[in-house]
């Protein structure tokens, strides 16, 4: 299987590594600085599941061309009209997109750009990082990519990559036949950490220890959960007891990549994950102000981000 991965970072380069360990034909989509790192160290991976060098094709963006049986997205979701770009000369007409991006909103993009039947849904967990000497190092044993068609049919070229990934060490790869109701799912937990944990600048745990913390969080569990119910995802009474159980848990240290990015003052994902919940909650009659309040909080930041105003 011939698969072409948009970036090396941490998501990138990871499973692009163990992909290429499994015997798939990989290249790296990458930036001319990346390109040269790669030339020069190979792809370099540190993991509990086992270290890797290996040699990486690479191709920069003049370079892309058709011919790719899947193409693996896993940009941040502000990059994606970039991505969308880079990535137009490399598809045809049998290639699958496999985007790995946090939330939803992102999959009608990909759709209106490369038509229905070239985006298949995808989740990734995983805790990794890429340092500036370009190592990608995971940090615990989050290993898994999930992944299936957006109409639940176990297609061919799913099983076909379920077949190739299954093989690979150091990743859990499942084709699922429901993978809306597990973005879902993920949307839920991830938007309720998201809206908590910029608000209140504090992991879940700091959170729960401060007074009415948990009964908060709950409050905005149920209405993501109400919100996934009227998209037709209603969440599992298992779903909502485990994560119940993470939002009460006082000795918790849950942060969100959002938080992180805020108090790096990085660029985060504000209108994929918070705007687009506080659209489906308007739409869904579920109140909002919750929402509002966390969408207003990160289009401020970004604002004085813009101008250079935050603290240094």
């Amino acid at each position: 299987m011939r698969i072409l991965v948009l970036g090396a970072g941490a998501l990138g380069g990871y499973f692009g590594g163990r992909l290429q360990q499994a015997g798939a034909e990989v290249a790296y989509l990458v930036r001319p600085r990346r390109q040269a790192q790669l030339a020069q160290d190979g792809l370099v991976i540190e993991s509990p599941f086992g270290a890797a060098r290996l040699l990486a094709r690479t191709i920069a963006a003049a370079e892309a061309k058709p011919g790719w049986d899947l193409i693996l997205l896993t940009c941040k979701a502000y990059d994606l009209a970039d991505a969308i770009a880079t990535i137009r000369p490399a598809v045809d007409a049998g290639t699958a997109i496999l985007p790995v991006l946090n939330g939803l909103s992102h999959v009608a993009t990909l759709q209106d750009a490369f038509g229905a039947g070239a985006v298949l849904g995808g989740l990734a967990k995983i805790q990794a990082t890429m340092g500036a000497d370009g190592v990608v190092r995971q940090l615990n044993d989050w290993r898994w990519l999930t992944f299936g068609e957006l109409d639940g049919r176990m297609s061919p070229r799913v099983e076909a990559f379920a077949a190739l990934a299954g093989r690979a060490e150091g990743m859990v790869a499942t084709a699922v036949p429901d993978i809306l109701q597990r973005m879902w799912e993920k949307l839920t937990h991830l938007g309720t950490s998201a809206v908590g944990t910029v608000l209140m600048r504090a992991n879940t745990g700091e959170i729960a220890r401060s007074p009415g913390g948990i009964a908060f969080m709950h409050r905005v569990l149920e209405r993501n959960a109400a919100i996934a119910a009227a998209n037709g995802h209603p969440m599992p009474d298992s779903f909502m007891a485990e994560f119940r159980a993470l939002f009460a848990d006082t000795k918790g240290g849950y942060a969100t990549s959002m938080l992180r990015d805020l108090e790096a003052s990085g660029r985060i994902e504000a209108d994929h994950i918070l705007g687009f919940l506080l659209d489906q909650a308007r739409a869904a009659g579920v109140p909002h102000e919750v929402h509002e309040a966390a969408y207003l909080h990160a289009k401020a930041y970004e604002q004085r981000r813009d101008a250079g105003r935050l603290p240094k």
